[in-house]
């Protein structure tokens, strides 16, 4: 064959002058424009999409609480204002826009599921723009995709996936994304954290590797066995776990080869299994860097620059026809050793062969046919300067899995044989996983081979002369690069290490390496007659430390191998690590990164020790000890929220394999990083996502959490409290059906009780602290506001819900009624604040639920609506007299001569008002006000107590609270007892305690237990007068206690009555002790009120009309008004008539004159 010929049959991919086919190889080729470069969509939202709450995506919920759309219409308005006068939308990411664009390497198609997310997810998805831009669209976005594989639809190994997949994006907008130039420092912190999360990412993908690649099919008695094995509760051995991946049958040939032997021992084999994923994971991770550099420049190879591949003069020399027995006739590598000739003087600087292209000629003679060999060298040259850069790509693309592409590359800068190295026997893929199988198909090629010279001769051969061209190009310094590539093909990972200056190449080494040479060992003991030779491997793998010396001495010759590389490899996967971390094996780059958070959690998914990881996560994230009650989150908040989302996969993926010991651990760690977390997501504003991680923490911490963050968003906007709500309503059962999940009535009894107890507050001054108290009262109202909530129209049951949740919204109000209605008899114009905020929730509630009677019986609605009409009520009177008490207090202060007729006429208005609204409250006879029905009869024939607890504070008549001390207790301990006779203490056996508040100093706490009687506490209670202990404390509230300092009034903070039995125990509330002591108390009042209000308009004169009507009410025994007046207030009663005769008297005369 002559040259000429040669060269114009040589394929055009060949051409060492055509570069039109590197091009697409070149690492830095034409930059693109800005708008091409960048790997991501536009994605823009309107900032006052935030506002709409009750937007689904698909229909827009009228919402049935008026604050709340009154919040909804305010912040919209605000936000329309924000977006006019920026001039654009701000650019927000939107996590439903995330989800769609996210698409997971081999998972199913997930759009119309993520689609389906919950409404409360989806209508607060919108970002501001610098949460945004900062990455922080991660915490939103993670909760969806949760919320999505909580629902169903998507299996938690997808979910796994989409994590990664979501990192990516968000780390390539934060590098990427943006056009705007920022200053250095805030470059630097950019891409710190793209690069953080992009090592999350990795440490997602590992995940998928280990537990979610095809894990559906390991048994439990099997995994009992390994787990017996191992003999270690707390270690969850990960390569147990993996499956053991079945090989298509349709591909298995027979005889079968050495690749489909190795390919059936890393599916059996667990440790060969775990050494394969890690290196699957590992060149994914790589593959997946190049795919991202070639996105944003372009390409990501061929950084070399181009050259024509042959010798030159030697050319020119044989195309003049010229021939010479000393010259080579042929331009291929071989040449020279084939023809025993050389090239001319000027080349020959080029073609100082070493012996390891022998090495590699040899090989290549054995392995392919010679013609084929020859028809794809031609024009191929010996290594220059320009091969380093080209060996770097190619170790580059090796390292990412893509051997297919390095060979591509080889061939397009002229190197055919170096291809042919990388790949023999036909191009095959020898990597022993499931894949490479499917890939090759049923290729004979391997088979017709070692059909001929023997199971894995072949394979053997081609391992050992890699080694042998590793070892001698470093010997002669041939370049690191060339060496790596050999090194890499034969587990000789001494010429490996020193290129890999990052963790995850050095990793890839060694568990390639590692897996290669369990394969080549299996390999090794399958032909007849090296049993002998196979137990001295094995005898040297069981003396072995993990890194050998090199007592075993290498042979020469490929029949021995792999004993060769035996001494490099570790015997355990703990003892890879560990080498990670050695300075002396690996670089200080390497070794300095194992100390990163994301590498030390990737080592130990490896290993398997998942209580191990827990335990590490929570270190990175605890609170000091110092800190451990504050509400407020520790950590990185990115470690935070992998932590959080990695217990919850583990979680699932391991719920079938837990055993008891690794449960408890998995779960009581597990759930401080998800408590953590979840605080996390509150103090950042996003309380619509925290019931998605609260629904998987136990039950008390799941209702402690949800109780703070309901008592510490109490004063916050309608619009996040209702984020609060859905959240809880969405993800939580409304009632506690199963006793290890929180339950939203035990958190709604949980606040509710808690927002009763005393609050301890900051006093400058003695008059400070009853003010104080009664500005409690607002706070205790406003918890009613999370029952008055329309539940979401996507829950169970959702009517029942809402009957539920205002009926106990009556009872609570109520309670809070009777409470408020005992601290607001004082004659002030300022209004009971809590009264009339409870008022205010519940009126348009109340308005719903009237149009729907059919739930009032089975739910005993009736009563409670009664009593909290009769408050209504009674309130409005109130209202009507403070009005008119404001009126006459202006009044007051301007002389009568200066009034106007205008002003005049105002109070008495203001005046009769007030009495037509008392008289309406006072004149009832069908149903008195107050006078309900008795809570239970009992008729039991063990004794029943009755028990009153009161916390309250001792007010002076100067309206400054007293502090209490033990001898304040006592005198007051007695003044209660001789409210009532002795006769009534002993034959009720009455027990008055006093003490001090442990909470506050400057309460006490009473507690009043006697024996329940027919007529109190037994059967109907006709009087409705709250019986012996009403008529106690109605003494103590109005300031008429005997033996005690007089005018000294108790300021009621909490009321409570109960039935008790003999040993104590309680059996129910006694409401009518708190209704009757309520009407001892209040209806005097009302009556005290009218005559003040009549006097006034006497002094007018004008005389009221129903005076003696009131007169009349409060004589007649036949309603009773009589006896719940004190003697105190009596007197004040005969005063006021005292002087309204007067004012009468005196007006008679002036009219008779």
């Amino acid at each position: 064959m002559d040259v000429d010929m040669d060269m114009d049959t040589s394929p055009s991919n060949l051409n060492p002058e055509d570069l039109t086919v590197r091009e697409q190889f070149r690492r830095y080729g034409k930059r693109h424009s800005a708008t091409s470069i960048s790997p991501h969509r536009e994605r823009s939202a309107s900032k006052f999409s935030e506002s709409r709450l009750l937007y689904d995506g698909q229909n827009i919920h009228s919402p049935t609480n008026a604050a709340l759309l009154l919040e909804n219409i305010k912040q919209e308005a605000e936000s329309i204002d924000a977006y006019h006068s920026e001039g654009t939308p701000a650019r927000t990411l939107s996590a439903s826009k995330w989800i769609l664009s996210i698409d997971g390497h081999g998972m199913p198609d997930m759009d119309a599921g993520v689609d389906s997310v919950r409404y409360l997810l989806k209508s607060c998805k919108h970002e501001d723009e610098s949460f945004a831009d900062s990455g922080d669209t991660t915490f939103t976005l993670f909760a969806s995709l949760l919320d999505s594989a909580l629902q169903g639809l998507m299996p938690i190994p997808d979910l796994i996936l989409r994590y990664e997949r979501s990192c990516r994006n968000v780390s390539e907008s934060i590098r990427y994304g943006s056009n705007v130039r920022h200053r250095v420092v805030e470059d630097k912190l950019m891409r710190q954290k793209a690069r953080l999360l992009l090592d999350e990412a990795a440490s997602w993908s590992l995940l998928w590797y280990l537990y979610g690649k095809g894990n559906n099919s390991l048994t439990s008695s099997t995994l009992m066995l390994l787990l017996s094995v191992l003999g270690s509760w707390y270690k969850l051995p990960v390569l147990e776990m993996l499956l053991s991946e079945e090989l298509p049958k349709d591909l298995i040939l027979y005889p079968q080869t050495s690749h489909l032997e190795a390919c059936q021992f890393v599916a059996d084999d667990h440790t060969a299994q775990l050494c394969l994923r890690i290196v699957q994971w590992l060149e994914d991770l790589a593959s997946k860097a190049l795919d991202l550099e070639s996105k944003v420049r372009g390409s990501h190879v061929g950084s070399y620059l181009p050259s024509s591949g042959v010798w030159h003069r030697t050319q020119h020399y044989l195309k003049k026809g010229a021939s010479n027995t000393n010259t080579i006739h042929h331009l291929d590598f071989d040449a020279p050793t084939r023809e025993h000739a050389h090239q001319l003087p000027d080349d020959k600087k080029l073609h100082d062969s070493p012996y390891w292209c022998d090495v590699i000629v040899g090989l290549m003679r054995m392995l392919i046919p010679v013609s084929t060999l020859y028809s794809n060298i031609n024009n191929s040259r010996y290594f220059d300067k320009q091969d380093e850069s080209l060996l770097e790509d190619v170790w580059t693309l090796l390292r990412a899995g893509r051997l297919e592409e390095a060979c591509d590359l080889c061939r397009s800068a002229g190197q055919p044989w170096r291809a042919a190295t990388l790949c023999p026997f036909g191009g095959m893929d020898l990597f022993p996983s499931v894949e490479a199988l499917v890939k090759n198909g049923k290729n004979r090629i391997l088979q017709a081979i070692e059909l001929e010279s023997g199971l894995g001769n072949q394979w053997r051969l081609w391992k050992w002369a890699s080694y042998c061209a590793s070892q001698k190009i470093a010997e002669q310094d041939g370049g690191k690069y060339e060496a790596a590539v050999y090194a890499a093909q034969c587990s000789n990972v001494t010429h490996m290490l020193p290129i890999c200056t990052d963790w995850e190449s050095a990793c890839w080494a060694m568990a390639k390496s590692c897996l290669d040479v369990q394969v080549d060992l299996e390999l090794a003991r399958l032909p007849p007659g090296r049993m002998d030779q196979i137990n001295s491997f094995g005898d040297v793998i069981d003396g072995s430390s993990g890194h050998s010396d090199g007592s075993l001495q290498s042979s020469d010759g490929p029949e021995n191998w792999p004993v060769q590389v035996l001494n490099q490899q570790p015997r355990q996967l703990s003892a890879l690590l560990q080498k990670l971390h050695s300075t002396e094996t690996v670089h200080e780059s390497v070794a300095r990164a194992c100390k990163e958070q994301q590498r030390q959690i990737e080592m130990i998914l490896m290993l398997g020790d998942i209580p191990r990881l827990l335990d590490l996560i929570w270190s990175w994230i605890a609170p000091s000890e110092d800190d451990q009650n504050v509400f407020r989150p520790h950590g990185d908040p990115q470690m935070i929220r992998f932590g959080a989302h990695l217990v919850l996969v583990l979680r699932y993926l391991l719920a079938d394999e837990m055993k008891d010991a690794f449960k408890e651990k998995i779960m009581s760690v597990g759930d401080l990083i998800l408590h953590m977390y979840a605080m996390f997501l509150f103090s950042k504003q996003h309380e619509e996502l925290v019931g998605i991680y609260a629904s998987q923490l136990a039950r008390h911490r799941c209702v402690d959490l949800f109780v703070h963050m309901m008592e510490l968003r109490l004063n916050s906007s309608v619009h996040v409290k209702y984020k609060i709500f859905l959240s809880a309503m969405e993800y939580l059962p409304f009632s506690s059906g199963d006793d290890s999940k929180g339950s939203f009535e035990e958190i709604i009894e949980r606040v509710l009780s808690r927002s009763r107890e005393i609050k301890v507050g900051k006093y400058d001054k003695l008059s400070d602290v009853l003010e104080q108290h009664r500005l409690q009262s607002l706070q205790k109202a406003m918890v009613i506001q999370w029952l008055c909530f329309t539940p979401p129209s996507t829950i169970t049951d959702v009517k029942d819900v809402s009957t539920k949740l205002l009926l106990r919204a009556l009872i609570h109000s109520n309670i809070l009624f009777r409470e408020f209605a005992l601290i607001s008899m004082w004659r002030v114009p300022a209004m009971p604040i809590g009264a009339h905020k409870l008022l205010g929730f519940l009126a348009e509630p109340l308005k719903q639920l009237s149009e729907h009677h059919d739930n009032f019986e089975e739910y005993n609605i009736s009563d409670n609506l009664s009593e909290f009409q009769d408050w209504s009520e009674y309130y409005s009177c109130d209202a009507t007299y403070r009005n008119w008490l404001k009126i006459e207090l202006e009044n007051a202060e301007v002389s009568s001569l200066e009034l106007s007729l205008e002003e005049k006429q105002r109070a008495i208005s203001a005046a009769k008002e007030t009495l037509d609204s008392s008289l309406l409250l006072l004149l009832r006879k069908e149903n008195p006000w107050l006078a309900a029905a008795e809570d239970h009869t009992y008729t039991s024939e063990e004794p029943l107590f009755l028990e009153l607890h009161a916390s309250a504070m001792l007010c002076l008549p100067s309206g400054e609270c007293m502090s209490p001390d033990a001898t304040v207790c006592t005198t007051l301990t007695s003044a209660l007892y001789s409210s009532v006779s002795e006769e009534v203490v002993l034959n009720r056996q009455l027990m008055v305690n006093v003490s001090v508040s442990s909470r506050d100093n400057y309460c006490i706490e009473v507690v009043l237990r006697c024996l329940a009687v027919a007529g109190d506490g037994i059967g109907p209670h006709e009087l409705n007068d709250g019986g012996i202990l009403g008529t106690i404390m109605a003494a103590g509230f109005k300031g008429e206690l005997l033996r005690f300092q007089a005018g000294v009034t108790m300021e009621i903070s909490r009321l409570d009555a109960w039935y008790s039995s003999k040993d104590g125990s309680i059996e129910g509330p006694a409401t009518y002790i708190v209704r009757g002591l309520c009407r001892r108390c209040c209806l005097p009042e009302v009556v005290l009120r009218c005559m003040q209000v009549s006097v006034s308009l006497m002094e007018s004169g004008n005389a009221p009309e129903s005076h003696d009507e009131l007169i009349e009410l409060v004589a007649c025994p036949e309603t009773g008004f009589l006896h719940l007046f004190s003697q105190q207030q009596l007197q004040e009663f005969l005063l006021f008539e005292r002087e309204y005769t007067i004012f009468k008297m005196e007006l008679q005369e002036e009219l008779s004159l």
